[in-house]
Protein backbone atom coordinates (compact mmCIF):
# COMPACT_ATOMS: atom_id res chain seq x y z
CA UNK A 1 0.00 0.00 0.00
CA UNK A 2 2.87 2.39 0.81
CA UNK A 3 4.36 1.75 -2.62
CA UNK A 4 1.04 2.63 -4.24
CA UNK A 5 0.80 5.89 -2.31
CA UNK A 6 4.43 6.73 -3.07
CA UNK A 7 3.88 6.11 -6.79
CA UNK A 8 0.78 8.31 -6.78
CA UNK A 9 2.67 11.12 -5.04
CA UNK A 10 5.54 10.80 -7.52
CA UNK A 11 3.09 11.04 -10.43
CA UNK A 12 1.54 14.23 -9.05
CA UNK A 13 5.02 15.72 -8.52
CA UNK A 14 6.13 14.79 -12.02
CA UNK A 15 2.95 16.17 -13.59
CA UNK A 16 3.57 19.51 -11.88
CA UNK A 17 7.21 19.53 -12.99
CA UNK A 18 6.15 19.04 -16.60
CA UNK A 19 3.39 21.65 -16.52
CA UNK A 20 5.48 24.73 -17.45
CA UNK A 21 3.10 26.79 -15.28
CA UNK A 22 5.21 29.93 -15.14
CA UNK A 23 4.11 33.49 -15.85
CA UNK A 24 4.71 34.68 -19.37
CA UNK A 25 5.78 38.27 -19.92
CA UNK A 26 4.25 40.47 -22.60
CA UNK A 27 6.35 41.72 -25.54
CA UNK A 28 7.85 45.18 -25.20
CA UNK A 29 6.71 46.28 -28.67
CA UNK A 30 3.60 45.66 -30.82
CA UNK A 31 3.67 42.55 -32.95
CA UNK A 32 2.42 42.74 -36.52
CA UNK A 33 0.82 39.91 -38.47
CA UNK A 34 3.67 39.94 -40.99
CA UNK A 35 7.20 41.00 -40.08
CA UNK A 36 9.60 41.67 -42.95
CA UNK A 37 12.55 40.80 -40.71
CA UNK A 38 11.41 37.20 -40.42
CA UNK A 39 13.25 35.11 -42.99
CA UNK A 40 14.15 31.45 -43.33
CA UNK A 41 17.83 30.60 -43.44
CA UNK A 42 19.32 28.15 -45.94
CA UNK A 43 20.76 26.22 -43.00
CA UNK A 44 17.37 25.95 -41.29
CA UNK A 45 15.20 27.87 -38.87
CA UNK A 46 14.02 27.20 -35.30
CA UNK A 47 10.65 28.55 -34.14
CA UNK A 48 9.18 29.08 -30.66
CA UNK A 49 5.72 30.07 -29.40
CA UNK A 50 4.96 32.77 -26.80
CA UNK A 51 1.37 31.95 -25.64
CA UNK A 52 0.67 35.53 -24.54
CA UNK A 53 -2.77 36.75 -23.42
CA UNK A 54 -2.03 40.08 -25.12
CA UNK A 55 -1.51 38.42 -28.50
CA UNK A 56 0.23 35.17 -29.29
CA UNK A 57 3.13 35.07 -31.72
CA UNK A 58 5.87 32.90 -33.22
CA UNK A 59 9.55 33.84 -32.87
CA UNK A 60 12.08 32.74 -35.50
CA UNK A 61 15.80 31.98 -35.12
CA UNK A 62 17.94 31.33 -38.17
CA UNK A 63 20.53 28.54 -38.02
CA UNK A 64 24.02 28.84 -39.49
CA UNK A 65 26.27 26.02 -40.73
CA UNK A 66 27.67 25.46 -37.23
CA UNK A 67 24.27 25.19 -35.56
CA UNK A 68 24.33 28.67 -34.03
CA UNK A 69 21.10 30.67 -33.96
CA UNK A 70 20.36 34.35 -34.57
CA UNK A 71 17.04 36.11 -33.96
CA UNK A 72 15.06 36.68 -37.18
CA UNK A 73 11.95 38.42 -35.84
CA UNK A 74 8.43 37.40 -34.93
CA UNK A 75 5.00 36.96 -36.47
CA UNK A 76 1.63 37.25 -34.73
CA UNK A 77 -0.63 34.20 -34.81
CA UNK A 78 -3.83 36.25 -34.82
CA UNK A 79 -5.01 34.71 -31.54
CA UNK A 80 -4.30 34.80 -27.82
CA UNK A 81 -2.50 32.52 -25.42
CA UNK A 82 -3.24 31.72 -21.79
CA UNK A 83 -0.34 33.57 -20.18
CA UNK A 84 0.97 30.40 -18.52
CA UNK A 85 2.60 27.13 -19.52
CA UNK A 86 0.48 24.61 -21.44
CA UNK A 87 1.92 21.39 -20.01
CA UNK A 88 1.97 19.84 -23.47
CA UNK A 89 4.13 18.88 -26.42
CA UNK A 90 3.36 20.02 -29.96
CA UNK A 91 1.91 23.50 -29.29
CA UNK A 92 3.90 24.53 -32.37
CA UNK A 93 4.39 22.10 -35.27
CA UNK A 94 6.04 22.28 -38.69
CA UNK A 95 4.75 20.51 -41.78
CA UNK A 96 6.74 17.66 -43.30
CA UNK A 97 7.69 19.53 -46.46
CA UNK A 98 8.69 22.68 -44.55
CA UNK A 99 6.17 25.13 -46.02
CA UNK A 100 3.83 25.58 -43.06
CA UNK A 101 3.76 26.16 -39.31
CA UNK A 102 0.76 25.32 -37.13
CA UNK A 103 0.30 27.03 -33.74
CA UNK A 104 -2.33 26.74 -31.01
CA UNK A 105 -3.94 29.79 -29.44
CA UNK A 106 -5.01 28.29 -26.13
CA UNK A 107 -6.53 31.52 -24.80
CA UNK A 108 -8.83 32.19 -27.75
CA UNK A 109 -9.62 28.55 -28.70
CA UNK A 110 -8.08 28.84 -32.16
CA UNK A 111 -5.42 27.30 -34.33
CA UNK A 112 -3.25 29.32 -36.72
CA UNK A 113 -1.47 28.46 -39.97
CA UNK A 114 1.62 30.39 -41.06
CA UNK A 115 3.23 30.09 -44.48
CA UNK A 116 7.01 29.74 -44.64
CA UNK A 117 9.08 30.77 -47.65
CA UNK A 118 12.27 32.47 -48.76
CA UNK A 119 10.50 35.84 -48.69
CA UNK A 120 9.53 35.41 -45.06
CA UNK A 121 6.75 34.09 -42.86
CA UNK A 122 3.13 35.24 -43.00
CA UNK A 123 -0.11 34.44 -41.22
CA UNK A 124 -2.29 32.41 -43.60
CA UNK A 125 -5.35 31.51 -41.51
CA UNK A 126 -6.84 31.51 -38.00
CA UNK A 127 -9.85 29.34 -37.19
CA UNK A 128 -11.71 27.83 -34.27
CA UNK A 129 -9.95 24.77 -32.83
CA UNK A 130 -13.18 22.79 -32.58
CA UNK A 131 -13.07 22.81 -28.77
CA UNK A 132 -11.63 24.70 -25.84
CA UNK A 133 -8.02 25.24 -24.72
CA UNK A 134 -6.12 23.77 -27.67
CA UNK A 135 -2.67 22.64 -26.49
CA UNK A 136 -1.19 20.49 -29.27
CA UNK A 137 -1.43 20.30 -33.06
CA UNK A 138 -0.21 17.81 -35.68
CA UNK A 139 -0.25 17.61 -39.47
CA UNK A 140 0.13 14.94 -42.15
CA UNK A 141 0.07 16.14 -45.76
CA UNK A 142 -3.05 18.33 -46.00
CA UNK A 143 -4.77 17.05 -42.83
CA UNK A 144 -4.41 18.84 -39.50
CA UNK A 145 -5.63 17.73 -36.05
CA UNK A 146 -5.84 19.73 -32.85
CA UNK A 147 -5.98 18.44 -29.27
CA UNK A 148 -8.40 20.45 -27.11
CA UNK A 149 -7.76 19.91 -23.39
CA UNK A 150 -10.54 22.09 -21.97
CA UNK A 151 -14.14 21.14 -21.28
CA UNK A 152 -14.76 17.46 -21.92
CA UNK A 153 -11.70 17.33 -24.20
CA UNK A 154 -11.51 16.20 -27.82
CA UNK A 155 -9.53 16.05 -31.04
CA UNK A 156 -10.76 17.95 -34.09
CA UNK A 157 -9.65 17.62 -37.72
CA UNK A 158 -9.22 20.04 -40.61
CA UNK A 159 -8.07 20.00 -44.22
CA UNK A 160 -5.60 22.62 -45.42
CA UNK A 161 -5.81 24.04 -48.94
CA UNK A 162 -2.90 25.33 -51.05
CA UNK A 163 -3.22 28.79 -49.51
CA UNK A 164 -3.12 27.51 -45.93
CA UNK A 165 -6.82 27.91 -45.19
CA UNK A 166 -8.33 25.32 -42.83
CA UNK A 167 -11.74 23.69 -43.26
CA UNK A 168 -13.26 21.53 -40.52
CA UNK A 169 -13.64 17.86 -41.46
CA UNK A 170 -17.19 16.60 -40.88
CA UNK A 171 -17.29 13.78 -38.34
CA UNK A 172 -13.68 14.29 -37.25
CA UNK A 173 -14.32 15.42 -33.67
CA UNK A 174 -13.65 12.53 -31.30
CA UNK A 175 -13.61 12.39 -27.49
CA UNK A 176 -10.75 11.54 -25.19
CA UNK A 177 -11.19 8.81 -22.58
CA UNK A 178 -13.07 11.30 -20.38
CA UNK A 179 -13.00 14.83 -18.98
CA UNK A 180 -10.01 16.28 -17.07
CA UNK A 181 -7.67 13.55 -18.31
CA UNK A 182 -4.57 15.75 -18.40
CA UNK A 183 -4.14 15.48 -22.16
CA UNK A 184 -0.55 16.19 -23.24
CA UNK A 185 -0.04 15.67 -26.98
CA UNK A 186 -1.61 14.62 -30.26
CA UNK A 187 0.44 13.38 -33.22
CA UNK A 188 0.06 11.47 -36.45
CA UNK A 189 1.96 8.23 -36.86
CA UNK A 190 4.74 8.24 -39.45
CA UNK A 191 2.43 6.82 -42.13
CA UNK A 192 -0.51 9.09 -41.27
CA UNK A 193 -2.88 6.19 -40.59
CA UNK A 194 -3.15 6.77 -36.84
CA UNK A 195 -3.47 9.59 -34.34
CA UNK A 196 -2.15 9.14 -30.81
CA UNK A 197 -3.01 11.13 -27.67
CA UNK A 198 -1.34 10.78 -24.27
CA UNK A 199 -3.30 11.36 -21.05
CA UNK A 200 -1.20 12.26 -18.00
CA UNK A 201 -3.90 12.06 -15.31
CA UNK A 202 -5.40 8.71 -16.38
CA UNK A 203 -2.19 6.92 -17.49
CA UNK A 204 -3.81 6.11 -20.81
CA UNK A 205 -2.85 6.30 -24.47
CA UNK A 206 -5.59 6.83 -27.06
CA UNK A 207 -5.12 5.57 -30.63
CA UNK A 208 -7.49 6.78 -33.39
CA UNK A 209 -7.67 5.26 -36.87
CA UNK A 210 -7.68 7.84 -39.68
CA UNK A 211 -9.35 6.99 -43.01
CA UNK A 212 -8.30 8.16 -46.49
CA UNK A 213 -10.52 11.23 -46.15
CA UNK A 214 -8.79 12.31 -42.95
CA UNK A 215 -11.68 11.36 -40.67
CA UNK A 216 -10.63 9.98 -37.28
CA UNK A 217 -12.56 7.02 -35.91
CA UNK A 218 -13.39 6.10 -32.33
CA UNK A 219 -10.34 5.75 -30.08
CA UNK A 220 -8.79 2.53 -28.87
CA UNK A 221 -8.02 3.44 -25.25
CA UNK A 222 -5.18 1.54 -23.62
CA UNK A 223 -3.19 1.62 -20.40
CA UNK A 224 0.27 3.18 -20.57
CA UNK A 225 3.14 0.88 -19.57
CA UNK A 226 4.42 3.55 -17.15
CA UNK A 227 2.71 6.32 -15.22
CA UNK A 228 2.07 9.88 -16.41
CA UNK A 229 2.65 9.36 -20.15
CA UNK A 230 3.54 12.78 -21.53
CA UNK A 231 5.47 13.56 -24.71
CA UNK A 232 6.17 11.15 -27.54
CA UNK A 233 7.62 10.89 -31.02
CA UNK A 234 7.49 8.40 -33.87
CA UNK A 235 10.37 6.71 -35.64
CA UNK A 236 10.47 6.00 -39.36
CA UNK A 237 8.60 2.67 -39.03
CA UNK A 238 5.86 3.91 -36.69
CA UNK A 239 7.90 3.08 -33.59
CA UNK A 240 6.32 5.09 -30.79
CA UNK A 241 8.60 6.35 -27.98
CA UNK A 242 6.71 7.79 -24.97
CA UNK A 243 8.09 9.55 -21.89
CA UNK A 244 6.65 8.56 -18.50
CA UNK A 245 7.07 11.39 -16.02
CA UNK A 246 5.67 9.48 -13.06
CA UNK A 247 7.90 6.42 -13.25
CA UNK A 248 10.93 8.33 -14.57
CA UNK A 249 11.08 6.14 -17.65
CA UNK A 250 10.23 5.74 -21.32
CA UNK A 251 8.49 2.96 -23.23
CA UNK A 252 8.36 2.08 -26.90
CA UNK A 253 5.44 0.59 -28.80
CA UNK A 254 4.36 -0.58 -32.21
CA UNK A 255 0.82 0.03 -33.51
CA UNK A 256 -0.83 -3.20 -34.58
CA UNK A 257 -4.04 -3.99 -36.41
CA UNK A 258 -7.07 -2.27 -34.97
CA UNK A 259 -4.90 0.32 -33.23
CA UNK A 260 -3.68 -1.96 -30.48
CA UNK A 261 -0.31 -1.03 -28.99
CA UNK A 262 2.33 -3.72 -28.79
CA UNK A 263 5.11 -3.09 -26.28
CA UNK A 264 8.66 -3.17 -27.66
CA UNK A 265 10.29 -1.92 -24.44
CA UNK A 266 8.35 -1.38 -21.21
CA UNK A 267 9.26 1.28 -18.64
CA UNK A 268 12.95 1.65 -19.49
CA UNK A 269 14.38 3.69 -16.58
CA UNK A 270 16.14 7.00 -17.22
CA UNK A 271 17.41 7.46 -13.64
CA UNK A 272 16.27 11.08 -14.00
CA UNK A 273 13.26 13.00 -12.68
CA UNK A 274 10.20 14.14 -14.65
CA UNK A 275 11.01 13.05 -18.22
CA UNK A 276 8.52 14.99 -20.32
CA UNK A 277 9.41 16.02 -23.90
CA UNK A 278 10.58 13.64 -26.63
CA UNK A 279 12.11 13.97 -30.09
CA UNK A 280 13.44 11.39 -32.57
CA UNK A 281 16.10 11.96 -35.24
CA UNK A 282 14.92 11.88 -38.84
CA UNK A 283 16.78 8.62 -39.52
CA UNK A 284 14.91 6.99 -36.64
CA UNK A 285 18.08 5.83 -34.86
CA UNK A 286 17.96 7.94 -31.70
CA UNK A 287 15.37 9.36 -29.30
CA UNK A 288 16.00 12.13 -26.78
CA UNK A 289 14.00 12.96 -23.65
CA UNK A 290 14.12 16.26 -21.71
CA UNK A 291 13.98 15.70 -17.95
CA UNK A 292 12.29 18.75 -16.43
CA UNK A 293 13.24 18.22 -12.81
CA UNK A 294 16.78 16.91 -13.30
CA UNK A 295 17.93 19.47 -15.86
CA UNK A 296 19.20 16.81 -18.24
CA UNK A 297 18.61 15.12 -21.57
CA UNK A 298 18.57 11.33 -21.88
CA UNK A 299 19.38 9.64 -25.16
CA UNK A 300 18.11 6.27 -26.36
CA UNK A 301 19.14 4.18 -29.33
CA UNK A 302 16.24 2.67 -31.30
CA UNK A 303 16.76 -0.85 -32.62
CA UNK A 304 15.23 -2.18 -35.81
CA UNK A 305 12.70 -4.00 -33.65
CA UNK A 306 11.60 -0.71 -32.09
CA UNK A 307 13.22 -1.57 -28.74
CA UNK A 308 15.01 1.29 -26.96
CA UNK A 309 18.15 1.31 -24.79
CA UNK A 310 19.96 4.13 -22.99
CA UNK A 311 23.01 5.64 -24.65
CA UNK A 312 24.51 6.34 -21.23
CA UNK A 313 24.08 4.03 -18.20
CA UNK A 314 23.50 7.04 -15.92
CA UNK A 315 20.68 8.30 -18.12
CA UNK A 316 22.52 11.59 -18.64
CA UNK A 317 23.45 12.26 -22.26
CA UNK A 318 23.61 16.03 -21.73
CA UNK A 319 23.31 18.53 -18.90
CA UNK A 320 20.94 21.47 -19.37
CA UNK A 321 19.40 24.09 -17.10
CA UNK A 322 16.89 23.06 -14.46
CA UNK A 323 13.35 23.29 -15.76
CA UNK A 324 14.28 21.76 -19.12
CA UNK A 325 11.27 21.76 -21.42
CA UNK A 326 10.60 21.19 -25.09
CA UNK A 327 13.21 20.01 -27.58
CA UNK A 328 13.55 19.36 -31.31
CA UNK A 329 16.11 18.24 -33.87
CA UNK A 330 17.08 20.42 -36.83
CA UNK A 331 15.71 19.61 -40.26
CA UNK A 332 18.82 17.59 -41.11
CA UNK A 333 19.06 16.05 -37.59
CA UNK A 334 22.63 17.35 -37.16
CA UNK A 335 21.66 19.46 -34.16
CA UNK A 336 19.40 19.13 -31.15
CA UNK A 337 17.82 22.28 -29.68
CA UNK A 338 16.38 22.39 -26.17
CA UNK A 339 14.09 25.13 -24.88
CA UNK A 340 14.29 26.22 -21.27
CA UNK A 341 11.89 29.11 -20.70
CA UNK A 342 14.16 31.95 -21.85
CA UNK A 343 17.07 29.96 -23.28
CA UNK A 344 17.72 27.68 -26.23
CA UNK A 345 20.65 25.31 -25.79
CA UNK A 346 22.19 23.52 -28.75
CA UNK A 347 23.99 20.21 -29.20
CA UNK A 348 25.66 18.59 -32.18
CA UNK A 349 24.32 15.05 -32.68
CA UNK A 350 27.24 12.65 -33.07
CA UNK A 351 27.13 9.54 -35.27
CA UNK A 352 26.76 7.37 -32.14
CA UNK A 353 23.94 9.53 -30.77
CA UNK A 354 26.03 11.30 -28.14
CA UNK A 355 25.53 15.06 -27.81
CA UNK A 356 28.28 17.67 -28.06
CA UNK A 357 27.25 20.88 -26.29
CA UNK A 358 27.40 24.16 -28.22
CA UNK A 359 26.12 26.16 -25.23
CA UNK A 360 23.25 28.62 -24.87
CA UNK A 361 23.01 30.09 -28.34
CA UNK A 362 19.72 32.01 -28.30
CA UNK A 363 17.62 33.82 -25.74
CA UNK A 364 13.95 34.05 -26.69
CA UNK A 365 11.60 36.07 -24.49
CA UNK A 366 11.08 34.58 -21.03
CA UNK A 367 8.84 31.57 -20.51
CA UNK A 368 8.42 30.81 -24.21
CA UNK A 369 6.64 27.49 -24.89
CA UNK A 370 6.79 25.13 -27.86
CA UNK A 371 9.63 24.66 -30.34
CA UNK A 372 9.76 23.43 -33.94
CA UNK A 373 12.39 23.19 -36.67
CA UNK A 374 12.47 23.54 -40.45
Amino acid sequence: MQNKFALAALSVFALAACSEDRDITAPTAPVTSVNANVSVADGGTIFTLRNLTTGNYVSAFNQDADGNLSSAGEVATGGNGTGAGLGSQGALTASEEGRWLFAVNAGSNQVSVLSVGKDGIALADVTSSGGTRPISVTAFKNVVYVLNAGGSGNIAGFTKDKDGNLTAINGSIQPLSGASVGAAQVSFSSDGKWLVVTEKATNKIDVYPVNKNGVAGSPVIQASAGTTPFGFAFGKQNELVVSEAGTGSASSYGIGGGGNLGINTAVAPLYQNAPCWVTVTKNGRFAYVANAQSGSISGYSIAGSGAISLLNPSGVTAIVNAGATDLTVSGDSRYLYQLDGSRISAFRVQSNGQLQALGTIAKPASSTVGIAAL
